[in-house]
């Protein structure tokens, strides 16, 4: 090899054939210090058992309670005094409290429970009111509520909108033509469970909770019909159905006259 033109490169390998030639500097002792070796002493786990699990066995038991069959018909009948109608009679209507009465009568609940309400008739129907209600409660036959309209200031629709059974109430008839006394405004017409037996007037469902109630051949607890408990309690009466007039039938209303 010629250095002469690269004098450079010629250090440089000199250099590096050198430092490959050079002796390996001694290898410092490597000092190993053994760690004692510690072991753990060995506890036994205490061996627990599992309890064998207990299968308590409970037994419910459900009760219904059932209104005892032979519950007896309860009934009153009293005067009334113009103070007790503040709301449903006034001066000038066709009959005054003096030719009324105040009938106190038990009737089973929607609830298969007995009750006792109220309502104001003509003393004349009187008897006949107090036989169709013991037939009703014979029959079971359900019924929402019953307290005279006063209840509910003398306002019919709130009466019916509360599913009300009522009789007197000094107020012209619900019905088109000239102003006419109704036959409750006499105390001798009573609308039984007015949802369940809507009035049905003019296209309109009164009260409105009606409308469900207006398929009359599905009949349910509590309605109106041919053959019903209700009807043929009212009809041994000689009391006449509202239901009957095609016109504007009114499934709630019963009354001694037929109007």
């Amino acid at each position: 090899m010629t250095t002469g033109r690269f004098p450079a490169l010629a250090l440089v390998l000199t250099v590096v054939v050198g430092a490959c030639s050079s002796s390996s500097p001694t290898a410092a002792p490597t000092t190993t210090t053994a760690r004692p070796t510690t072991t753990a002493p060995t506890t036994a786990r205490p061996t627990t058992t599992a309890p064998t699990p207990t299968t308590t066995t409970t037994t419910t038991t459900t009760t219904t309670t059932t209104a005892p069959a032979n519950v007896a018909f309860a009934h009153h009948v009293a005067p009334v005094t113009a103070a007790e109608l503040p709301s449903s009679y006034h001066a000038g209507c066709p009959v005054g409290p003096a030719a009324l009465r105040l009938l106190t009568l038990g009737y089973w609940g929607f609830d298969d429970r007995p009750h006792v309400g109220a309502i104001v008739v003509n003393a004349i129907v009187a008897d006949q009111v107090v036989g169709i209600f013991a037939a009703l409660f014979a029959a079971r036959f359900p019924i929402r509520a019953m307290q005279p309209v006063d209840a509910f200031g003398g306002r019919d629709p709130a009466s019916m909108a509360a599913d009300n059974t009522s009789g007197f109430n000094c107020r012209n008839a619900v019905a088109t033509g000239p102003p006419r006394w109704s036959v409750h405004a006499y105390g001798e017409a009573i609308d039984v469970n007015p949802v369940e037996n809507p009035y049905l007037e003019g296209g309109t469902v009164q009260p409105p909770a009606g409308i469900a109630f207006t398929d009359r051949g599905r009949v349910r607890p509590g309605m109106s019909g041919p053959g019903t408990a209700l009807n043929r309690a009212f009809a041994a009466a000689g009391w006449l159905w509202g239901g009957r007039w095609s016109g504007a039938p009114d499934y709630q209303h019963f009354s001694k006259t037929g109007g």
